[in-house]
């Protein structure tokens, strides 16, 4: 586990095919059926799929002490995104930090976009649920609280699709917002319910944190939320682990580590409760049904967050380019996100300097 998530660079594909090599194919702690078990057990619940595939292994593997061992896939990329957030804090408003962010935020864009494409094609299984996703959309544009969404998708979901597309005309919108400081234990509430709540992939965490963090509890502003996923998308291990570097710029170390066991909580726990019923509920129709809808619904969150950090992201003319062409690269030419980020990075420094 600490090997892995030192080297797995590259999001939670690569994540799952390492994990394979190592459990399967090298170690044979498993067979191919049951690690495919184990990932569409996990992939059902909410929090960050590749990294609760590493703790249901663990687990298989040796009982309570494997699952916490599974901490250690995630350890070194909080190690890595704890030292980006100090250096963001101190050298971000820098010359050189400046033109890092601004080469790099433009790709992270494209590379949201290529994964809500690759996401859409297993999502949208049912054409009616691209009205789920459009209406998740719209709620947010709405100014609508995110979980709102998912959960009426969900329920809309778990009808037949003749009910479903009824009890769509049925359903309004319900706002639900707040605004309070961020204390240490404000802020472990907050990860806490994240990592319950955020289904779909790391990338729908972006959608969580921009309504909670910015729009209801005016924690961070929006241009701080897009430079922490896209320090998440240079570290190996999990995506989630920008709860680290959002909690840094919160309070500092301590509020990182609580921000970082907060969200990555619920996933020992429930890994650890629900694996052994997790078979039953993916045999239900009407569960199986409902977490199309809440998968649906999150594409849909997704989308209208591009759009905004994109509106921050990309203002001028190279900008533009930078993630024009990131997407080019991305999905003609399949070249490494990681190098893809690298390669802004350095536009943005050279831009800056000049």
């Amino acid at each position: 586990m600490l090997k892995l998530g030192t080297i797995a660079f590259g999001g939670p594909a690569a994540h799952v095919a390492l994990l394979r090599e190592e459990a399967v194919v090298k170690r044979q702690w498993v067979d191919d059926r049951e690690f495919l078990d184990l990932f569409g057990a996990v992939s059902l619940l909410p929090g960050p799929s590749s990294t609760q595939l590493a703790i249901a292994l663990g687990r298989r593997r040796a009982g309570w002490r494997g699952l916490a061992a599974a901490a250690l896939f995630i350890a070194p990329a909080m190690l890595i995104v704890l030292a980006l957030a100090w250096a963001y804090t101190r050298y971000g408003s820098t010359t050189g930090g400046e033109g890092i962010l601004y080469g790099v935020e433009p790709v992270v864009v494209a590379i949201i976009v290529v994964a809500l494409r690759d996401l859409a094609r297993t999502a949208f299984r049912r054409r009616w649920l691209v009205v789920l996703a459009a209406g998740a959309a719209l709620a947010y544009a709405l100014g609508i609280n995110v979980l709102v969404p998912l959960l009426v998708a969900g329920l809309v979901a778990a009808f037949d699709e003749r009910s479903a597309r009824l009890a769509l005309l049925a359903t309004g919108p319900v706002a639900l917002v707040g605004d309070r400081e961020p204390g240490v234990a404000a802020v472990l509430a907050e990860f806490l319910k994240l990592g319950v709540v955020v289904f779909g992939s790391g990338y729908v965490l972006l959608a969580f944190l921009r309504a909670d963090l910015v729009e209801h509890l005016h924690w961070l502003t929006e241009r701080q939320v897009l430079d922490a996923v896209s320090v998440g998308q240079i570290t190996p291990g999990p995506v989630f682990t920008t709860a680290t570097f959002v909690g840094y710029q919160l309070g500092g170390v301590p509020t990182a580590l609580v921000a970082t066991a907060g969200i990555f909580a619920p996933s020992f726990v429930l890994v650890a409760v629900l694996e052994r019923w997790i078979d039953a509920v993916r045999r239900s129709p009407a569960l199986g049904r409902a977490l199309d809808g809440v998968s649906a619904a999150a594409l849909g969150l997704m989308t209208a967050v591009t759009i905004d950090i994109a509106h921050t992201a990309i203002d001028d003319v190279l900008t533009v380019v930078l993630a024009i062409g990131a997407l080019l690269a991305l999905l003609r030419y399949r070249v490494n996100p990681i190098a893809m980020i690298g390669l802004g990075a350095a536009v943005g420094v050279v831009h800056a300097l000049l």
